[in-house]
């Protein structure tokens, strides 16, 4: 069976999400069940992308090489358990930038279309915000909400009802399952 691609936004629903932004590997902190998920994932069969807003490069908060110290804990704590990142995505930019990486623009998600040279076309794409949602839609995938992180905030600020799971480890068990179905 070939591999399928799951795209997971970083903040709030790998890691824990802070309004002051994650500047150092040492604020990274997994949340819970979410580096296991990651793992089950890959042993399912996925291939996980990240695909991050990262504005605080563009603040002047941290640097790219940061931000690289800071994926690399994560890639480091996520192989621990057996799973693995394929590839991260990520903006660098301000929200008022009118770049087309931010989400809710879909720049990522075609970065990552164009990576692994295929349509985005029903990829499930895993978030805990409204941009998110938006991305994996103006790109035909499958949006999906964790009300971990800013989840449960933008779950209620929805006008309309959205694939959504508890947390990471919930959402990938229901994509585990319907491929194994």
């Amino acid at each position: 069976m070939a591999p399928r691609l799951v795209v997971l936004d970083r903040d709030g629903v790998i890691n824990h999400d802070s309004d002051r932004f994650i500047k150092t590997p040492d604020e990274w902190q997994p949340i819970d069940g979410s580096l296991d998920a990651i793992a089950a994932l890959c042993s399912a069969g996925f291939t996980v992308a990240v695909a991050s807003n990262q504005s605080g490069i563009g603040r002047g908060l941290l640097r790219p090489f940061d931000l690289e110290q800071i994926h690399g804990k994560m890639l480091r704590l996520v192989a621990a358990r057996g799973g693995r990142i394929d590839h991260i995505v990520y903006c660098p930019h301000l929200p008022d930038e009118g770049c087309d990486c931010r989400k809710p623009e879909p720049g990522l998600l075609l970065q990552l279309a164009d990576y692994y040279d295929s349509s985005m076309k029903d990829v499930p794409v895993i978030g805990d915000s409204g941009r998110d949602l938006a991305a994996a839609e103006a790109v035909g995938a499958r949006p999906i909400l964790v009300r971990t992180g800013n989840g449960a905030k933008t779950m209620a600020a929805l006008a309309a009802p959205v694939e959504s799971y508890p947390d990471l480890a919930a959402a990938a068990a229901e994509l585990i399952s319907e491929r194994n179905g």
